[in-house]
């Protein structure tokens, strides 16, 4: 993530991975989820900020879980089925189950039926908010296989040209394994910019950038802002046409026909609010050709990627995956950094449910 939407050093409490982990179990028990159920989901928060993908993590979304839960819009309890299913791809009513533990059940199953057949894809509808795509696509990589992700969402983004918000951010996930090399991950929204980062916007006072959002006309705003506008408009990948915005509108448009309308889920504003959809598929490497001969080139191309000489007024050269896996190491040693806002709230959020508060470190 770009340091402009990182939490300002003096503002910066650190928590150790597993103190983050333990409470925030703790809260989805605390809303009546299963301990399984509630491990998984925090794990898919936890992974998020050890990452460095904040947008994704404990800040902006836990509050906002617990809300969902309190508004009956996430079932703990989930009665989940496949409606319907082949050797190859299901698709699954979620029953309202929280989106970080209906996809990676989901991404299970598309695993298990690529171990027959070599692929295999899973559809969910009626579902919520399923975090850091990332992180399911991520499932597939220790049974050798590429994992990819999708989630649709509500209209919060523009088309190109448009004045109203009329598709979702729509983020793309793809996990591919390597041998030596970390391995590849890349997690991007159809968006310029998430919009979980605009709430980190507002959280940390910084200014927002050029080209991330519309405003209420649904014109670009170019040029640096002070205060973010109010209402969330987001601009396609590329901002405006003559920068490539209708890529980033194309891609969104492509996620919610994979995660929405093949699932029978949400796209645009033709279902109410909470009824989330996702699209996970899992490619066994095995049915295309040797596993270890893939690993051996994915490690050759990533390394010449790498090495890259970098331009003027650069250090390096990365590929996606490379920072995340970098920033885990890092965060893994010296903890997980959270807004001082953030940990307010936990310590009211804790107190009112009587759970114990987290820990700080040092």
């Amino acid at each position: 993530m770009l340091e402009h939407f990182h939490v300002p050093e003096k503002d910066r409490v650190m928590i150790r991975r597993a103190d983050l982990f333990k409470t925030t179990t703790d809260i989805f028990e605390a809303m009546g989820m299963p301990h399984e159920d509630a491990e998984l989901a925090a794990d898919g928060l936890v992974t998020a900020d050890i990452r460095g993908c904040e947008t994704h993590g404990v800040s902006n979304m836990l509050r906002i879980y617990i809300q969902l839960f309190a508004e009956g819009k996430i079932n703990p309890t989930p009665d989940w089925k496949i409606t319907h299913e082949t050797s190859a791809v299901a698709t699954i009513d979620a029953d309202k189950s929280h989106g970080l533990v209906m996809c990676p059940k989901a991404m299970d199953l598309a695993i298990e039926k690529a171990k027959k057949v070599g692929i295999g894809a899973v559809t969910i509808h009626n579902s919520n908010h399923a975090g850091m795509m990332a992180y399911h696509a991520m499932r597939a990589m220790p049974h050798d296989m590429i994992g990819y992700a999708i989630t649709g969402g509500g209209a919060v983004m523009v088309p190109t040209f448009g004045a109203e918000p009329r598709v979702g951010a729509v983020p793309h996930a793809w996990a591919v394994p390597t041998d030596k090399m970390p391995p590849f991950v890349l997690d991007i929204s159809s968006s310029s910019v998430a919009s979980n980062k605009i709430q980190l916007l507002r959280r940390t006072g910084a200014p927002l950038l050029p080209g991330l959002m519309a405003d209420e006309e649904g014109t670009p705003i170019m040029e640096e802002q002070e205060d973010v506008p109010d209402g969330v408009r987001l601009l396609p990948w590329g901002s405006t046409r003559e920068l490539g915005s209708h890529k980033g509108y194309g891609m969104a448009v492509v996620g919610q026909v994979f995660s929405g309308i093949l699932s029978a889920g949400l796209f645009g504003v033709t279902n109410p609010p909470g009824n989330g959809s996702q699209f996970v598929a899992a490619f066994s490497i095995d049915a295309f050709r040797d596993v270890a001969e893939f690993k051996s080139s994915v490690d050759e191309f990533l390394t010449y990627l790498a090495d890259t000489p970098p331009a003027p007024g650069h250090d390096r050269v990365y590929y996606a995956g490379l920072p995340e896996h970098e920033e885990t190491i890092a965060r893994e040693r010296d903890g997980i950094p959270l807004h001082r806002e953030v940990i307010e709230w936990f310590d009211s959020t804790t107190d009112e449910l009587k759970l114990d508060p987290i820990g700080r470190m040092g």
